[in-house]
């Protein structure tokens, strides 16, 4: 027999640890070859004072497995506290969120049953940066991130994905008629990457119709691609139009590890009442052993699992009066699936799954681009001012001495206030001031930290600052 892999696992909160013995139970009985490393993560490790909830130890087993099977984690209420799932996708570059959402009609209800999407979600990037600041008394930010070697790492590996699955589409989601530079980016490389898989169909959606048009008709999708952000709220849209959610996995799949959860969170009001579904994790865990390269017994476990649905064995948040024939327990329906390994499904469509190979390409294949060409040509300087007075804040600003630049306009929100603002125009006490450099005048970073002197004699709070770049040419930065 070949040596076990080893894999680490937590046990989480909530329900998880029930959801978790019973999957590993089923992992048993399949003749699962792996070695289970237990580690402690979540509200525990949080109460200890560790704000990512996520310890040492953990750390140290998780770099040498490389695999992460997860059950759900508490985290507490309250300000300080990381997410634990953000900060192991970023910290592991776990750069691609697999989301499979099936239904599973006519045995789960849903208005859907031709439902097969796939979900793949940017993991790192975007909004999930958690770069946020409080700018005045009155507002606070936070950054929407996107890069272009992200962006095509997690494009590339959706065409991927799609022709190692044998899929016929993807589908791009973005809203980069609002936000032109980071979604428009995503969008571009998308474009740019598509070309190189003819073979597959490739579209795009405003995110806010194509939500709607994969809420009301998501046999049109196949596998769906989009920033972090957009993927979150979607995946958990289309797991639970499939059916429910607490039958959808996820894998989150990087360069040199994975982990491997349920979509759902721990659920402490349903913990330790044998109630829990643990069909999410257990999909999980079907989603690792392909990766792990054991897909005879994924697929033996997933084929049992459909049985199980098949036969009306459910439980309480899936189970209908008119089409389930046991109401299970956690335990129950763990032992359901293990009565039936070896067995397929007979209305259901069984499963059948290919190792993955060394030959197949993953998203960190980058395509060829020149440096760009770069020159400083202003600055956005961000002033809290609490009067709100745009006008007499250009006053002030009129009479610095620019170091090469001039004051061009004054925005809050992102809306032009001066010059000829509207007179319904809101201002919050953040007011974004910028200069631009005076005709046949080279700007350099000592003009940009002059004029911030300027600033401060005037005895104006300087909230930030953001340089004014072009790019080729190119405006690396958006109007007012």
């Amino acid at each position: 027999m070949s040596e076990k892999v080893p894999v680490t696992v937590a046990y989480g909160d909530g329900i998880g640890p029930e959801i978790l013995r019973a999957t590993l139970e089923v992992l048993d009985a399949a003749g699962a070859s792996i070695a289970v490393e237990p580690v402690e993560i979540g509200e525990k490790v949080y109460l200890s004072g560790n704000t990512s909830g996520i310890g040492a130890e953990a750390w140290k087993s998780l770099r040498r497995t490389k695999v992460f099977l997860k059950a759900p984690v508490t985290m507490p209420q309250g300000a300080g506290y990381q997410s634990l799932n953000v900060t192991a996708r970023k910290t592991l570059g776990l750069y691609a969120n697999v989301r499979p959402c099936v239904s599973y009609h006519p045995f789960v209800e849903t208005r859907h049953p031709e439902m097969d999407v796939v979900v793949i979600r940017e993991n790192e990037e975007d909004l999930y940066t958690g770069i946020e600041y409080r700018l005045s008394s009155d507002e606070v930010e936070c950054l929407k991130l996107i890069s272009r070697s992200g962006s095509e790492r997690i494009v590339r590996y959706a065409f991927e994905y799609a022709r190692r699955h044998q899929r016929r589409k993807v589908s791009c989601f973005t809203k980069d008629n609002v936000f032109k530079m980071t979604d428009g980016l995503f969008h571009r490389i998308f474009e740019e990457v598509a070309v190189e898989y003819p073979e597959i169909e490739n579209e795009h959606w405003i995110v806010d119709i194509g939500a709607a048009q994969l809420a009301d008709s998501p046999e049109a999708f196949d596998v769906v691609v989009m920033p972090n952000l957009y993927g979150d709220i979607l995946s958990d849209v289309a797991a639970q139009i499939a059916g429910s959610i607490g039958l959808a996995a996820a894998a989150n799949i990087g360069d040199h590890c994975a982990m491997f959860e349920a979509n759902h969170g721990s659920a402490p009001r349903r913990a330790n009442q044998n109630l829990a579904n643990p069909s999410g994790l257990i999909l999980a865990a079907v989603l690792m052993l392909v990766h792990i390269r054991q897909p005879e017994t994924a697929e033996r476990i997933h084929n049992a699992w459909l049985r199980t649905i098949e036969d009306g064995v459910h439980t309480y948040d899936i189970y209908n009066a008119g089409v389930s024939s046991v109401k299970a327990g956690t335990a129950e329906f763990a032992r359901a699936v293990i009565a039936r390994l070896g067995q397929r499904p007979t209305t259901l469509k069984p499963v059948q799954y290919r190792p993955v190979t060394d030959g197949a390409r993953d998203g960190s294949a980058a395509l060829q681009r020149a440096s760009a060409t770069k020159q400083l040509v202003g600055v956005d300087v961000y002033v809290e001012w609490p009067s709100r007075d745009a006008a007499r804040l250009a006053e002030i600003l009129d009479k610095l001495d620019g170091h090469g630049m001039r004051l061009a306009r004054i925005s809050s929100r992102g809306v032009r206030v001066w010059p000829e603002a509207a007179p319904e125009a809101f201002c919050t006490d953040n007011f974004r001031c910028r200069f631009g450099a005076e005709r046949n005048t080279e700007l350099t970073p000592v003009d940009v930290v002059g004029l911030l002197g300027e600033f401060a004699r005037a005895g104006l709070e300087v909230v930030k600052t953001e340089n004014l770049r072009t790019f080729d040419g190119a405006a690396g930065y958006s109007p007012a």
